[in-house]
């Protein structure tokens, strides 16, 4: 998890342009040995004491000297340049030497609530993808929060916040209060409690949120067990319509203590339906595996391992590999992977899980506002399975780092694709913990397939359609393969075949 705490150097707006003033390596260098200082006139010091006169005397002695250089400068200006001129420039540049010193707040005018707000706009301004801030000037922002802003505690400077990521006009980049930071880092970390639904938002024509949409259910957990489906739309909970709910808010309202109901508002289709749901602890196991024996021509039997990964937590790779390493043990000749209604998770297990499988290649481009950033590829060194035919299963409910796996599958033809077009999560969040226990889940990048495809608002196009009586159930997967009778059949020729 990435950490971002504050550094001194996040200093308000007119800091930081008085810093880069006086600067003498930067731009005006008021000590250039070629001129020689003289005395000026006495009105001339009267000036200074009037100027500095505002100025905290601890201060003092810094200004005095300051100005004194500027003032030694007039008697060689005054043998090249008329005296009018002479005067007009060192007064300019006197009125800038104070005020680049009044500027200079004290980092003992900015509160404990400023800090915090300051924290969270630097996370933004080092890791956000967009550089242009939604075509606003982000340090005006700055310094327009720190001055209008009202931050006398801790609520008002997380509105503060929240006003501030709100700007961005970025769904997917939000503030995470503590207890929501801890919920959601429980989630990638192996189990929670609540009723097993991952959401997001439905990408609307003009390619903007339009509600809550179910991307997967949680095999065996309440949701799953009710019925609800992937594409299915969430209209309420306990009553609150979803209709302007963020995903965060909607998830810490989904979840609760073990025991407890909550009520949910579904459209299935055309059908709205109301169902009450107790909410159970749900474990994240990433993995579930079978072997199934497939009859092939002749005396021999085609062994295929079937793996379905749901989630991509820190369990993931590592479970993967156990379970091909398990089905490798009874001899399997070939594997289907199926990402079908997996949402997504960490994104560094997605790449792990790429290299189980590909021996060389490029996982992922990582690109910005300029263009390509970083390149992700497999080096072998953690490849397990490279040589027996895969094929991959996906669906709309297969998001985010599912993509990214198989979309590297898919352009290095390491795999055959399956399928519906995938939801179309094109862009990557970092998680960053702020110095209070809150956070931020900010967007910081996008992301291309090895051949250079944008799947935003597109999703990764399988090679071919499955069956649409194709079961989701690993125990229902075999039969599709044995019987030819069955509308879900799939041979083994096809299965494998570009």
């Amino acid at each position: 998890m990435d950490v971002v705490s504050y550094s001194s150097a996040a200093a308000p707006l007119s800091l930081v342009l008085s810093s880069s003033i006086r600067n003498p390596d930067r731009t005006l260098n008021f000590t250039n040995p070629s001129f020689q200082f003289q005395p000026l006139k006495k009105n001339s010091y009267r000036f200074r004491l009037v100027l500095v006169s505002c100025v905290k005397p601890q201060k003092l002695g810094l200004y005095s000297a300051n100005v004194k250089k500027v003032l030694n400068w007039k008697g060689k200006l005054k043998q090249h340049f008329p005296f009018g001129l002479v005067r007009f420039v060192v007064g300019v540049v006197l009125v800038m030497s104070v005020s680049i010193a009044v500027s200079r707040t004290p980092s003992s005018a900015l509160t404990e609530e400023n800090l915090l707000f300051l924290e969270a706009w630097r996370t933004i301004d080092r890791a956000y993808v967009d550089k242009k801030f939604n075509g606003q000037s982000w340090f005006r922002y700055r310094e327009d929060a720190l001055r209008k802003e009202p931050m006398k505690n801790r609520e008002e400077t997380y509105t503060a916040i929240r006003k501030m990521l709100a700007t961005l006009n970025d769904p997917f980049t939000r503030f995470l209060e503590p207890e929501k930071f801890k919920n959601l880092r429980s989630g990638t970390q192996g189990a929670l409690t609540g009723v097993g639904l991952s959401i997001g938002y439905p990408i609307g024509f003009d390619g903007s949120p339009a509600g809550l949409v179910v991307i997967s259910s949680t095999p065996g957990a309440p949701a799953y067990r009710s019925g609800i489906m992937s594409g299915d739309v969430i209209l309420a909970i306990d009553g609150t319509s979803t209709e302007t709910m963020g995903i965060y808010d909607a998830a810490e309202r989904l979840q609760g203590p073990e025991g407890s109901s909550v009520e949910l508002t579904i459209l299935s289709g055309p059908e709205t339906k109301q169902m009450a749901l107790k909410r159970e602890r749900v474990s994240l196991n990433p993995v579930t595996s079978r072997l199934c024996e497939v009859a092939a021509v002749g005396k021999d039997t085609s062994r295929i391992g079937y793996i379905k990964l749901t989630t991509f937590n820190q369990n993931a790779s590592r479970a993967v590999k156990e379970a091909i390493e398990t089905l490798r043990s009874n001899n399997v000749n070939a594997f289907v992977l199926d990402l079908r209604d997996n949402s997504g998770g960490l994104f560094p297990e997605g790449i792990e899980i790429a290299k189980i499988w590909l021996d060389k290649g490029v996982i992922v481009y990582i690109c910005d506002s300029q263009g390509v950033r970083d390149i992700y590829e497999a080096d072998g060194n953690n490849a397990i399975a490279t040589s027996e035919p895969l094929a991959v299963l996906v669906n709309k409910g297969t998001a985010s780092a599912s993509e990214i796996l198989a979309g590297a599958l898919k352009d290095n033809k390491r795999a055959v694709v399956f399928g519906e077009p995938t939801y179309g999560k094109g862009k990557i969040q970092s998680v960053f913990e702020l110095s209070d226990g809150s956070g931020m889940a900010v967007t910081v990048a996008r992301y291309e397939t090895p051949a250079h495809t944008d799947i935003d608002k597109v999703g990764v196009i399988p090679d071919h359609p499955l069956p649409t009586s194709f079961p989701k159930k690993e125990d229902d997967f075999c039969s599709c393969l044995k019987d030819s009778a069955s509308a879900c059949y799939l041979n083994k020729v096809k299965l494998f075949s570009r």
